[in-house]
């Protein structure tokens, strides 16, 4: 393909491909998951590191989307844990595993929440310790990676093990090895993947959960745009009724 605003767009046009081709039956599967959650009480907590934190924007907080749905990030630490500032600045943090349980502490989660876990490379310590203690405690966990990257590099989690050996449900991106998908002449690529598949992935899952709660003649809780007449009155009321388990932070 050529390294080109064209080329990029035949790259996307094949990886939405392989998704569409390969994760309808995980898609419906997570969306099941995510479904009983939610009727059970539960929230649809999102967490990921890095560009994959992006995903977790999709999910948590956006017109068109569940107003049932959390964020968790790194910056939680910093927000509500008091940590300094500071901790911020380390490029390697995605890479500690003693920061999974310190984020599942400072979160607002109940039994019944139902985890996205996104990574694109699947090996992260922090990804793949608090996918490790999701599981420990009980929940759900829909995992979003690349599996043809994970699959080529080596975990950096002390069990050697990777988002995917973990997750109940795990959704491949279609991202390519490197995430990039035009090779440049001398080495490496350019144009990323993942965010955009991912966003499809996560707008799927999306979907599908509100088309099994209107088959069950339930209203689903779905946030109106703040920017049409109407929306702010509309989503504060619905949020009302998440009060302390929902986090809308800039």
């Amino acid at each position: 393909m050529s390294i080109s605003a064209h080329g990029y767009l035949d790259a996307v046009t094949a990886a939405i491909g392989r998704v569409a081709a390969g994760q309808t039956e995980g898609v419906r599967r997570a969306a099941d998951l995510v479904t009983a959650g939610l009727r059970a009480g539960g929230v649809l907590q999102a967490f990921g590191c890095g560009h994959s934190e992006a995903l977790s924007m999709e999910i948590a907080g956006r017109a068109g989307g569940l107003v049932p749905t959390n964020r968790i990030a790194l910056r939680d630490l910093v927000l509500y844990g008091g940590a300094d500032r500071a901790v911020l600045d380390d490029p390697l943090l995605e890479r500690d595993p003693a920061v999974a349980r310190r984020l599942y502490e400072l979160s607002p989660v109940k039994p019944d929440d139902v985890f996205v876990v996104t990574s694109n490379s699947g090996v992260n310590g922090v990804i793949v310790e608090f996918a490790l203690l999701l599981k420990e405690q009980g929940h759900r966990v829909i995992g979003i990676t690349s599996l043809d990257h994970s699959a080529r590099v080596a975990s950096r989690h002390p069990s050697g093990r990777r988002l995917a050996d973990i997750a109940d449900v795990v959704l491949d991106n279609g991202a390519p090895y490197g995430d990039a998908a035009l090779p440049l002449p001398g080495g490496g690529a350019v144009g990323a993947i993942s965010s955009i598949t991912g966003a499809l992935l996560a707008q799927q899952i999306v979907c599908e959960v509100v088309a099994r709660l209107l088959a069950a003649g339930e209203t689903p809780p779905v946030y109106l745009s703040a920017n049409v007449p109407g929306g702010d009155t509309h989503n504060h009321e619905l949020e009302a009724r998440y009060a302390g388990r929902i986090r809308r932070t800039a």
